[in-house]
């Protein structure tokens, strides 16, 4: 038996990582707030944050190797980060949880280069603006719903299989996803960067099957998944555009921001995209005036938030 050339076993599958994807959530959901820590903040009158870790443990069962491995190895330095929390380290200038999560990239892109070469790097890199994604309830899920939902069409239309590893990664985002529209919960490095690096390889996927079927070499298989990451954080910026442009005028003091400005804060934005200001720009302020280069985002890509006021 099959339905819309799905078998019963598949659709067994994905029924069953829906299931333990919403049930996960629920039960962590519950106990994060009774365990305290940084596993709950006060944001929003007091919300569970971390919760990712349900669709991370439930995409680690049902997603296929080598891809579940490479989830596992993000997402578990991601969660230790948001154990950890921002606690410092002693004269150096990063947080024990940036160096958490850029080991666990690392070690994505040295791993997964076994597997799929050097599209890896875009693998571990996916998790930048899927982080930023995770900064306002239910923009990071949307995202995934979306993606998964689009490269499950493209990756039937490549395959003729209508069962796929992005269907995977779209069931388990739909049993996470209410709760975080809602905004009763936080999805945390864990979830974000485990559905980013989720996401690059089924960009992979999909790179290899159109790089085999025109005879194209490897390197195209790179630039289709940089197109895809691109579009992820054009849709990223677009979701986001109230909010980002918000903080971008209040908080950076950038007056007037472009949408060059939203795209290149979700691509750059947040702690590692600040701490490789810190170590290339060290205390400089650079004034951006050219009108085309404002118009690509260069004073939020140039904005360094350690710069001497002097």
């Amino acid at each position: 038996m099959n339905i819309v050339g799905i078998n019963i076993t598949e659709m067994s599958m994905l029924l069953m990582a829906f299931l333990l994807s919403s049930i996960l959530t629920i039960l962590f959901y519950k106990l994060f707030p009774r365990l305290g820590g940084n596993l709950y903040t006060h944001i929003r009158g007091g919300t569970p944050r971390a919760i990712g870790l349900a669709p991370f443990i439930v995409l680690l069962i049902f997603f296929p190797p080598p891809g579940n491995y490479l989830i596992g190895i993000i997402g578990i330095f991601a969660f230790i980060d948001d154990l950890i929390g921002r606690k410092k380290i002693e004269k150096l200038p990063f947080e024990l949880g940036q160096l958490s999560r850029g080991i666990g990239m690392l070690m994505v892109m040295i791993v997964g280069y076994s597997s799929f070469g050097p599209v890896s790097i875009l693998i571990a890199l996916m998790i930048q603006p899927m982080n930023i994604a995770d900064m306002q309830p239910g923009t990071a899920s949307s995202t995934v719903l979306i993606m998964s939902f689009i490269m499950a069409i493209l990756l039937y239309l490549s395959t003729g299989n209508p069962y796929s590893v992005a269907l995977i990664i779209l069931v388990i985002c739909l049993g996470y996803a209410p709760l975080d529209h809602m905004g009763k919960i936080m999805m945390g490095e864990v979830g974000n960067h485990s559905f980013g690096v989720g996401l690059g390889i089924t960009y992979t996927l999909l790179g290899i099957n159109i790089a085999n079927f025109l005879n194209w070499g490897t390197e195209s298989v790179f630039l289709l998944v940089l197109v895809l990451f691109i579009l992820t954080s054009l849709l990223i910026s677009f979701l986001r555009r109230k909010n980002l442009k918000n903080f971008i005028e209040t908080k950076l003091q950038i007056h007037n921001p472009t949408y060059g400005d939203l795209i290149i804060d979700v691509l750059t934005g947040g702690g590692l995209g600040d701490l490789l200001r810190r170590i290339i720009l060290r205390t400089r302020k650079i004034n951006v005036k050219n009108e085309f280069l404002i118009f690509l985002g260069f004073r939020r890509l140039l904005y360094n938030p350690y710069s001497d006021p002097r």
